[in-house]
């Protein structure tokens, strides 16, 4: 006489329920960053300063060089992005994380512009390849706003800025809204017009206007 052979559950293959999930990932908990509260307007700060040649985009340095400190005595703000020591014009400064999200962020396209003095006159040809975006060792650059401006009324730069003779300079405007290491002059020299002087002239909304250098304003934002 054959028994019938019982298979407890275990034993049994799994039932295919058509699920497509686990049940554990259903309890998983959900983990979210905190978001930091807003500031008070009464409490935030925006400072806008037109960095001089030659200072660090920081409060402090072990190589005694020359830094924020040494010009703003304004505690608890930090820049929105940075200037290279090489370049001049406008640095934000906020205690708002918030404001330096919006002007620092990618994916909020900040337009930026520089006047820059180039060697050489930029062919159109040249002013039209910036604008359409330009390829360099880290991908093609986005489509900017360049043109050729008059030399702009500016403060004299120390050290001054060198200047071959046989070789005449003009002056472009350039707008953007990426924020690459050494992006402008990278551009300018991959056009055959390497950048002598380079001065940010505004940030969004915020400007120069009316600050000399090495000298700052807090602003109402």
């Amino acid at each position: 006489m054959k028994h019938k052979t019982e298979h407890s559950p275990s034993s049994k293959g799994k039932r295919n329920t058509g699920r497509t999930y686990s049940r554990s990932g259903i309890n998983k908990r959900i983990v979210k960053r905190p978001i930091k509260p807003a500031i008070a307007q009464s409490y935030k700060k925006v400072i806008l300063f037109n960095k001089p040649y030659d200072v660090l985009c920081q409060f402090t340095d072990d190589q005694n060089r020359q830094t924020l400190a040494n010009f703003i005595p304004i505690k608890d703000v930090y820049a929105a992005g940075r200037l290279d020591r090489d370049s001049e014009g406008l640095l934000l400064l906020t205690n708002c994380g918030k404001l330096q999200n919006t002007l620092t962020s990618p994916g909020k396209k900040t337009n930026k512009t520089y006047w820059v003095q180039v060697e050489g006159i930029p062919t159109q040809a040249s002013i039209d390849a910036l604008n359409k975006g330009v390829e360099l060792k880290d991908g093609i650059t986005l489509p900017a706003e360049v043109t050729l401006m008059d030399e702009p009324a500016l403060w004299a730069r120390t050290p001054p800025v060198r200047e071959r003779k046989s070789i005449p300079t003009s002056w472009l405007s350039i707008t953007i809204n990426e924020g690459r290491n050494r992006q402008v002059r990278r551009m300018t020299a991959h056009v055959g017009h390497p950048t002598l002087r380079l001065i940010r002239y505004s940030i969004g909304k915020y400007t120069l206007e009316g600050i000399n250098s090495g000298e700052f304003k807090e602003i109402d934002n």
